[in-house]
């Protein structure tokens, strides 16, 4: 039992091992390479259930017991146990199969799949506890698609080539593809790549070649130099041929670990050693230079409806190749960041400091005050969001940096960057990067004002101001001179003046982690 649900179910994972190991001590001591599927994230999509009890009854009663020869297997059959429960034939109208199906979300309607990073729900923090004391060598997470229809029956992505994972990607393209498709091909089924629509209503302008960030499974094994794998069945086919796909994928994928194991964790250590002095923390899509593929798709049409005025995309069911269809791949760089040697978060941040401690990234915190050159970012033209997403107010913000002289108090918390896991404290701490704590609202407080100025003081304040800074005053005057809505407006020439006084609270949005190189 990995954990307890929210409304009170135990999360199971089954271990599979020669040695009948029983806990992770006595796994790891058979060195060989473990492997963790991951099945009902979103329980409606729960081919991977199916599929792996079955592969696993085999292994046991089927003739199947050489695979633990040279692996172990981790399973976890359903991650999201209490939307398993919210049973019904009316949950995923867009999937064919089975009669009835789990929900999305969880009971608290937190879509697991997007907690990779902030560790908000139970279920993903059993997740990546027991991936930090497992330590799988290979992850899969099995979901179902949404969206178009076409040929391939299995589709799966992972860590892309130009991401934190390099080595990992090239074993995983070297080794795991061209074996399992062909697997895949032989017993009937049809492996592809992930396939997402650039238009719904118009399959054939091509699709997107996704750079996951890291809320997601692979975007986080990406970070983490975790081999990870999204497993996507395609909703549209029939759920026995998908639950069968889903198993010669695993099995297919066993038998390669058997063989090439060994140099995934190489791979994966090359990796780990890594230590660039930036990072891609978000990547945008390229329009301007597509790939091309052969994509075994489906015909369709463009149609109205009489009754509704609606108009739809009628999918024919008829085989189609679209021979050199259009991939906009996510490898355009639209943020990269320095990696500094140090980030130093005040110890007040408890809920930043347990998850990165949920997440494995090591830490120790300061025995008395130390004073540091640091460099500190100050947001400019933040936005928060106009809604709520997986229950947390996001925000998007410009930062200006400065170089500043700090006094840190004893208890601040230092992270460095040079650990197997620093690629994955720069994503959570540059609040650049696109699933940081600060982008998930975590430091949301910076944004408050907390301390204000009357205009009876004020007055006063800018005569002597000016009085001791002529050149202050100056500044002002042609301020008000060259902009007329400034001139207009007294609320921000009162502002301008308060800001450039000893009383501006300098705190205010200042982000509070700094980072710096000692």
């Amino acid at each position: 039992t990995l954990g307890t649900s929210p409304q009170g179910r135990d999360i199971v994972m089954l271990v599979a091992s020669k040695e009948g190991a029983k806990d992770s001590v006595s796994l790891l001591k058979n060195k060989k390479p473990t492997f963790l599927i991951q099945a009902g994230i979103h329980s409606g999509e729960i081919d991977g259930k199916d599929a792996g009890l079955m592969l696993l009854r085999d292994i046991i009663h089927g003739g199947k017991g050489r695979y633990l020869d040279a692996i172990n297997i981790l399973f976890v059959p359903i991650l999201n146990v209490d939307g398993h429960e919210r049973l019904s034939e009316f949950n995923r109208v867009n999937q064919r199969g089975p009669d009835n199906m789990g929900w999305r979300t969880n009971s608290l309607n937190l879509n697991l799949n997007r907690d990779y990073s902030k560790l908000e729900t139970i279920e993903l923090r059993a997740v990546i506890e027991a991936i930090n004391e497992w330590q799988p060598a290979l992850y899969f997470d099995i979901h179902v698609t949404d969206g178009e229809d076409y040929q391939y029956d299995i589709t799966y992505g992972y860590n892309v080539p130009y991401g934190e994972s390099p080595n990992i990607a090239a074993w995983l393209d070297t080794f795991l593809k061209p074996t399992v498709n062909k697997a895949l091909m032989n017993k009937g089924h049809l492996g592809g790549p992930l396939t997402f629509g650039i238009d719904s209503n118009d399959f054939s302008k091509g699709i997107v070649g996704w750079s996951a960030s890291p809320r997601f499974s692979n975007g986080y094994g990406d970070f983490r130099n975790l081999p990870t794998v999204l497993v996507e069945n395609h909703s549209l086919k029939p759920y026995k041929q998908r639950v069968l796909g889903t198993y010669v994928l695993l099995e297919s994928t066993i038998e390669i670990m058997s063989q090439h194991g060994k140099r995934l964790i190489e791979a994966t250590n090359r990796d780990k050693s890594r230590r660039p002095s930036e990072i891609v923390v978000a990547w945008d899509v390229n329009f301007d230079e597509p790939q091309q593929m052969d994509c075994y798709g489906i015909d369709y049409e463009k149609k109205n409806d009489n009754l509704t005025g609606l108009d739809f995309i009628a999918w024919t069911g008829v085989a189609k190749l679209y021979e050199k269809l259009p991939v906009f791949v996510m490898n355009k760089v639209k943020q990269k960041v320095a990696v500094p040697k140090f980030y130093w978060i005040p110890e007040q941040y408890h809920t930043v400091i347990e998850r990165l401690k949920s997440h494995g990234i090591l830490m120790k915190q300061l025995e008395k005050n130390q004073t540091i050159n640091a460099i500190q970012l100050v947001s400019k033209d933040h936005q928060l969001s106009d809604n709520t997403f997986e229950s947390r107010q996001m925000v998007d913000s410009k930062f200006v940096s400065k170089k500043v002289t700090l006094e840190l108090r004893k208890g601040t918390y230092q992270v460095a960057t040079d650990q197997d896991l620093g690629r994955l404290a720069v994503a959570f701490l540059d609040p650049r990067a696109p699933d940081s704590f600060f982008a998930w609202g975590y430091f949301n407080s910076m944004f408050q004002r907390t301390e204000y100025i009357e205009s009876y003081a004020m007055i006063p304040m800018a005569k002597l101001l000016f009085e001791r800074q002529p050149s202050l005053q100056k500044e002002y005057q042609q301020l008000k001179e060259s902009d007329q809505a400034f001139a207009a407006d007294q609320k921000r020439q009162f502002e301008w003046i308060y800001r450039r006084s000893p009383f501006y609270d300098e705190q205010y949005l200042t982000y509070p982690v700094v980072m710096s190189e000692q």
